[in-house]
């Protein structure tokens, strides 16, 4: 126990940086790459493919939500898989969840590279640097203001997440006089030729864009009042990248002609193409730009540097990898050898310098990573009946099977290079987690009665401020789900 009270991390986070810290996580290179690439396949038939995606996120949420507000503590699936089905899928569940982010941070390290540069060529200025270079510079920038503490990462998530939403509604607005209605009802001539399995490996890469969603609860030990605002966040989580998603992707269909779509399939930066395309040059490409690197890119970088070393933190507390990442700064309370490493392991992804092969790597860690989660919490239900559960999720029996079997279907979809690299990942964590076990053979009985902490307990005046934000979050989003699907509808009835 006395372990536990000097490598304890400080809880800081409120609802608002739940919800930050998770979107963020998944607003970003997905979105404004390898997802805009599907739209080159899919034309407006995209929006199908995201709500899709949408739909077998929400029930996993729920599922995540119950284990993050009854286990609120660093590591998130890492701990519900080691207490729900086994220490060693819990070791693989972190092992995957770790290099997907890292993965999803050296991918969006290169996509900020790529709308960094646009945004000085739409100023007339060409910057003679590679784009390798830039993204390593930005992620070298990244690790010291996550070492130096929470708070300054839960403020600038904040401040990117809110500056990504300001410069979003003012470039909506620039570009709605060119969006094309008739764009919306028309199909490519290629979506005749689209197959079923085509569609479901379209899913895929949108569902990437909502790998994430469960974010918070690997920040869990760092969340105020986390019984409350990890549901809450969670409950959020999956309509809000609907809604950012299906928004981004309406404009990329409105503005590119419907003959020349399919040119977005293969576009680095497929958002700046789509504008040139479309000979939409000037201040809506700067603002454009200015937007996805400095507000979208730098809200995803900084997320995903700050919550992968929590899992390879707790996991080494926990003698699953070596002792030297549970180290906490002494003055920051970071861990900060576990964010230094595995900064560099995205440095050194970047060098690669390939988005797909990252993007696929990424996909395939993720849908281990969930099936592992899903099972977690089926296992968790068994083992631990008597766990407090603030909430609950419906329908397990039926929910979690299904959640299961719809993921591993889109794992068939990936190509043979993820496959092969997913793999021997999992095999070097399996090695390196066989050896910590061996050595660290007094931490082999941990157990779900010595990780319950004290609740805390808001004041009804504290509570009534979380209620009371939460009411207008919820609001918020409905409304923003609504105006995305009614955008799509308009055309039809316009037209």
């Amino acid at each position: 126990m006395s372990n536990q009270n000097t490598n304890t991390l400080k809880r800081t986070f409120g609802m608002k940086e739940a919800v930050t810290i998770t979107v963020g996580t998944v607003v970003g290179v997905g979105l404004f790459t390898t997802g805009a690439n599907v739209v080159g396949g899919l034309g407006p038939a995209v929006i199908l493919a995201t709500f899709v995606a949408m739909l077998i996120s929400i029930y996993p949420a729920l599922l995540y939500a119950e284990m993050g507000a009854a286990l609120p503590y660093a590591g998130g699936t890492y701990q519900y898989a080691s207490l729900g089905i086994g220490k060693p899928m819990g070791m693989l569940a972190g092992w995957n969840f770790i290099i997907s982010l890292v993965a999803v941070t050296s991918g969006e390290a290169l996509a900020f590279s790529f709308y960094f540069k646009t945004f000085f060529s739409a100023l007339g200025i060409e910057l003679p640097v590679s784009d390798r270079v830039v993204a390593t510079v930005v992620v070298i920038a990244f690790i010291i203001t996550n070492v130096r503490g929470v708070e300054m990462t839960g403020r600038l998530q904040n401040g990117f997440m809110f500056f990504f939403w300001g410069v979003a509604v003012i470039w909506f607005l620039t570009m709605i006089p060119n969006v094309n209605m008739p764009n919306f009802v028309k199909l490519p001539d290629f979506i005749a030729q689209s197959t079923p399995l085509g569609f479901i490996a379209s899913v895929s890469m949108i569902w990437w864009c909502f790998a994430g969603f469960e974010t918070c609860c690997a920040m869990g030990e760092e969340i105020k009042y986390p019984q409350i605002n990890i549901p809450r966040a969670l409950f959020l989580a999956p309509f809000i990248v609907f809604a950012v998603n299906a928004a981004f992707q309406w404009f990329l269909v409105g503005i590119v002609p419907t003959e020349q779509i399919a040119t977005l399939s293969t576009a680095s930066a497929p958002f700046a193409e789509a504008m040139k395309t479309a000979g939409i040059l000037g201040f809506p490409l700067i603002l454009l730009a200015a937007g996805i690197a400095f507000g979208g890119d730098f809200s995803t970088l900084n997320a995903s540097i700050a919550v992968p070393p929590r899992y390879l933190f707790t996991m080494a507390r926990d003698g699953a990898m070596p002792k030297v990442f549970a180290k906490v700064h002494p003055k920051y309370k970071t861990p900060y050898i576990s964010i230094i490493v595995l900064g560099l392991l995205s440095a050194f992804l970047i060098a690669s310098n390939s988005m797909i092969y990252i993007a696929s790597v990424s996909l395939f860690a993720d849908l281990f990573y969930y099936v592992i989660g899903i099972a977690a919490s089926f296992g968790l239900r068994k083992k631990h009946p008597d766990l407090k559960r603030p909430f609950k999720a419906p329908g397990i029996m039926i929910g979690a099977p299904v959640s299961v079997i719809i993921y591993l279907v889109m794992m068939t979809q990936l190509d043979r290079e993820a496959l092969v690299t997913g793999v021997i990942w999992c095999a070097l964590g399996l090695i390196i987690y066989a050896v910590c076990r061996k050595r660290y053979q007094s931490d082999e009985t941990r157990e779900v009665d010595r990780l319950i902490m004290e609740e805390e307990i808001p004041t009804p005046q504290e509570r009534q401020k979380m209620d009371k934000e939460f009411k207008i979050w919820r609001t918020v989003v409905t409304c923003a789900v609504v105006i995305a699907v009614v955008a799509y509808v308009i055309p039809f009835i316009a037209v």
